[in-house]
């Protein structure tokens, strides 16, 4: 696709983009075992028991899973019926998944010499493989991947770029974003921030998401998104409190933080009230609408006149 047919904004800043993401997820990221591992076998196994379970419960069944198996040899030497009676034991979801995960183990030990193949094409030889999984295992085990699309990413991606709800111009701004031989960082940083920051219901401001000044959702309020179809409500948006903050500063000379948020958000306080307050102010600096001081170590704010 050429620059003129990509969907994303034709000002962005590419580079801006992927180093604030890549440095946001490396400061502070959820903590999975299979992220601190690029075995292919462990990734896979992972891979498999999240399809259908919530990552927190899926930890203890995979690492119960590496201690009965630990090799992609010993589970290709197992019982089948005993890996389905681990699956079923650990409400792991369907059970063809774990014979599929039994197969592949024996297609890895007799027709690859006990090594996994590299690649997404690769990897997806193997039984109960399909795209996604193996796009997963070659980014996370070799990095060698394609840049990942699943239904976070697609949030993601509309909501920040206003990327089209169409599955090629989410293809393409997926590869158009992911740094050249980087997938491995680059496709648990952007399904970490659609985890994180950016699901259903947003967290933009307590998250601290790196893209909030790029995004498109953040700008103008509307965080529909593909499995978000209903338009947010404009009490509580950020458009209403934008115009909130506004309305009150004309009524002032001007307002430390500590008076302004309770006149702001009737829930106004702590820690994460004030980094709110602030990410709100200063956008509304960003755009030539308040002015902020620092006196007697408090802030202040007025309308910029």
């Amino acid at each position: 696709m050429s620059d003129a047919e990509s969907p994303l904004p034709s000002d962005l800043d590419r580079n801006a983009v992927q180093t604030a993401l890549v440095e946001w997820y490396e400061a502070d990221h959820r903590e999975f075992p299979w992220r601190r591992t690029d075995d292919p076998y462990e990734i896979l196994v992972s891979e498999v028991m999240s399809q259908q379970t919530q990552l927190g419960r899926v930890v203890e069944a995979w690492e119960a899973f590496l201690d009965e198996w630990p090799t992609v040899t010993a589970l290709a030497d197992a019982d089948r019926a005993d890996v389905v009676a681990f699956w079923t034991s650990h409400s792991l979801g369907y059970n063809n998944r774990a014979k599929y995960l039994h197969e592949a183990a024996q297609q890895v030990v007799e027709d690859f010499d006990g090594e996994y193949p590299q690649s997404p094409d690769g990897l997806s030889e193997l039984m109960g493989v399909g795209p996604y999984t193996a796009n997963a295992v070659a980014s996370f085990a070799f990095n060698n991947g394609d840049a990942v699309v699943d239904t976070n990413v697609k949030r993601v991606l509309h909501r920040a770029f206003a990327v089209p709800d169409d599955d090629v111009a989410f293809e393409s701004a997926a590869s158009e974003l992911m740094p050249d031989g980087k997938s491995r960082v680059w496709n648990n940083a952007i399904m970490e921030l659609g985890g994180v920051a950016c699901g259903k219901t947003p967290t933009c401001d307590e998250s601290g998401c790196p893209w909030r000044q790029f995004c498109h959702a953040y700008e103008t309020g509307d965080f529909t998104a593909p499995d978000v179809p209903t338009q947010p409500k404009f009490e509580g948006s950020r458009r209403q409190m934008r115009g909130r903050v506004v309305r009150i500063l004309g009524e002032y000379d001007e307002l430390t933080l500590e008076k302004l948020g309770p006149r702001v958000r009737v829930d106004y306080g702590g820690k994460t009230g004030e980094e709110w307050l602030r990410g709100l102010l200063a956008d509304l600096a960003d755009d030539g609408l308040v002015e902020l001081a620092e006196r007697d170590d408090e802030t202040t704010v007025q309308l910029r006149r």
